[in-house]
């Protein structure tokens, strides 16, 4: 797959798909966070590129969008960025995003292999999500699921979004609850 492009499938039950942009000047840590998201099941489709310019890129964020038409940046729904990439780091892309008041807003989950609070405050403090530390694992995935909002294919009105509760409490062993965050009933 070409940098930018969108996996195939990504299409969730009751007809919602969650478009995530991951970010990453790592082929190889792109690929294991592609894979591993594919893996979880057909709710995510992935559009992966190699930096924090060509995210901007994507996301519709530059002068230039007319040279890189890639993705519609209304249909990311989540933004999952490495935090230490040359040129512009996933702090600088965090910040522009959440910058973007006019848009609509995009959950920005940090990766970093690195545990340093100092870090992981400061980009709470600046509104990312959540901070995962890479390696990326099934649990972490449940986690991205929380913040999902997807896009609905088809149009549909008075309808709940359910969300399986045996998806959520996955946790491997762990004594954690499952995490509900970002679920809203209508």
């Amino acid at each position: 797959m070409e940098e930018g492009e969108g996996s195939n499938g990504g299409v969730f039950e009751g007809g919602l798909e969650v478009r995530v942009l991951v970010v990453d000047d790592s082929p190889v840590e792109r690929r294991m966070v592609e894979g591993l998201l594919k893996k979880s099941g057909a709710m995510f489709q992935v559009i992966a590129v190699d930096s924090g310019k060509r995210a901007m890129e994507v996301l519709g964020l530059t002068d230039d969008k007319a040279e890189h038409p890639t993705v519609d940046h209304q249909k990311v729904d989540i933004i999952l960025t490495d935090y230490s990439m040359p040129e512009m780091t996933g702090y600088d892309l965090l910040k522009t995003v959440k910058e973007q008041s006019c848009r609509k807003p995009i959950p920005v989950i940090i990766m970093s292999s690195e545990n340093e609070p100092q870090r992981i405050s400061r980009c709470r403090a600046i509104g990312a999500e959540d901070f995962i530390l890479k390696p990326l694992q099934t649990n972490d995935v449940l986690r991205l699921r929380s913040y999902a909002r997807p896009t609905e294919l088809s149009p549909r009105t008075g309808t709940k979004r359910k969300m399986a509760l045996e998806l959520m409490a996955e946790n491997s062993g762990s004594d954690r609850r499952p995490r509900l965050a970002g679920l809203a009933v209508s």
